[in-house]
């Protein structure tokens, strides 16, 4: 029977292909499944043999750990240089979308106040 090694909603495609790199590397069968025609169903990972998941779950980790370095070292270098994110870069690229965001935010939480008074 199918076994889910990996949930792929959220998931960047850099990272989702070299999961499936990293499985087709060590030979272990799996297949995907994607979101489906209106993205309600579940995309992911699924191995063929339920006995390759101990090891694909070793491999898994193994390469989330050293992913997470990467990552963390590239945001580190990237604040370093002042190329990273912040809300004013964000700003500056797409005013009505972060303006909209905290609309949405100040009223959910004016909503959110207002019950108690």
């Amino acid at each position: 029977m199918a076994k889910l090694l990996f949930r792929l909603r959220h998931v960047p495609d850099d990272e989702a292909a070299e999961v499936r790199d990293l499985l087709t590397a060590h030979n272990i069968s799996f297949y995907e499944t994607s979101a489906g025609n209106w993205g309600i169903s579940m995309p992911g990972l699924w191995l063929h043999r339920d006995a390759d998941y101990p090891q694909a779950r070793s491999l898994l980790d193994d390469y989330q750990a050293e992913r997470q370095q990467r990552m963390r070292a590239q945001y580190e270098a990237d604040r370093a240089a002042g190329t990273a994110d912040t809300l004013l870069t964000l700003l500056r690229q797409d005013p009505a979308r972060v303006i909209a965001y905290l609309f949405i935010i100040v009223v959910v939480a004016a909503i959110s106040i207002l019950v108690f008074y």
